[in-house]
């Protein structure tokens, strides 16, 4: 059996472990966060694994655990680091020629002037986003100035904290009747789509952010070979392996939202038949990397 080192024990793990196993790969959990290791005495040693599922979410973490597994990761810190990047994956995905919603970069400190010059480029409401949190975590809707400057003076204390790794947020157009999707793309090719919608009680009590951990249902659907291409395309163009594409779809465009690189994996049924088939094949092909180093 092929040795994988999964970070997290979450859905994903759970989901992906038997049709790993059936396919020749032991799905193994690698605690790597709120714990006391030895850089001395590791609990793993090198010879213990193949490979590695995707790199951690915490950086400094991440950084030990790929020291001391002496691992490749499916995807590694790189491929974690753009995507978390919000602002520079819309910055590059804008310059290939792909939609994404008109969005402003906002690095603090910023004058209160300048704040608002980035709200009024825009017709309200406008969506207020944290660079680089993930799970919905942060972000906020503003539909009038004085709003607007609120919720930055909140991100303007965060980012005075000299602790603070990312002073950035992103203020976006706000698209209210879009249908959120995350399509799956795995090594340049799409293996699968959810859309993504609150049930209604939340959206008739004002929900609006379609994150399933804010409560959102995923349900599998057949996405259209547009979408599906432009899934491709974003995956191609940041070269990430194993890439979540979130994209929000009206009746007269569709935008690229964000990314993610250490996505959720939903249940099989809402995947091509051969994704698994194909995961353990990516996986296959990462350790084969470290045997030829």
């Amino acid at each position: 059996m092929l040795e994988l080192a999964v970070a997290n024990r979450e859905e994903t793990f759970e989901r992906m472990a038997d049709p790993l196993a059936e396919r020749g790969i032991a799905v193994r959990h690698v605690p790597v966060r709120e714990r006391t290791t030895s850089l001395a005495d590791p609990p793993w040693s090198p010879e213990e694994f193949d490979a590695g599922f995707v790199f951690p979410g915490r950086v400094m973490e991440g950084g030990v655990a790929t020291a001391l597994l002496s691992v490749p990761w499916l995807n590694g810190r790189e491929a974690v680091m753009t995507s978390r990047n919000k602002g520079e994956v819309l910055a590059r995905l804008e310059r290939a020629g792909l939609p994404v919603p008109d969005s402003v970069y906002v690095s603090s400190q910023v004058d209160p002037g300048k704040l608002l010059e980035a709200f009024e480029r825009f017709e309200p409401p406008v969506v207020v986003k944290p660079n680089s949190t993930t799970r919905g975590i942060g972000v906020a809707r503003a539909g009038d100035a004085d709003s607007f400057l609120g919720i930055c003076d909140y991100l303007s204390m965060v980012h005075d904290y000299h602790a603070t790794g990312d002073k950035s947020f992103l203020v976006q157009e706000y698209l209210p009747d879009a249908v959120d999707y995350r399509v799956m793309v795995l090594e340049g090719e799409y293996v699968g789509a959810v859309e993504r919608r609150l049930p209604e009680p939340a959206r008739a009590a004002g929900q609006w952010k379609h994150n399933v951990h804010r409560g959102a249902e995923a349900t599998g659907i057949d996405l259209p070979a547009e979408l599906r291409d432009l899934a491709e395309a974003v995956a191609a163009e940041l070269e990430i392996p194993f890439l979540g594409v979130d994209l929000l779809v009206t009746d007269e465009r569709a935008v690229v939202n964000e990314t993610n690189a250490r996505p959720t994996i939903d249940r099989a049924t809402k995947y091509e038949p051969e994704f698994y088939d194909r995961l353990a094949g990516a996986i296959e092909a990462t350790a084969d990397r470290a045997t030829r180093r």
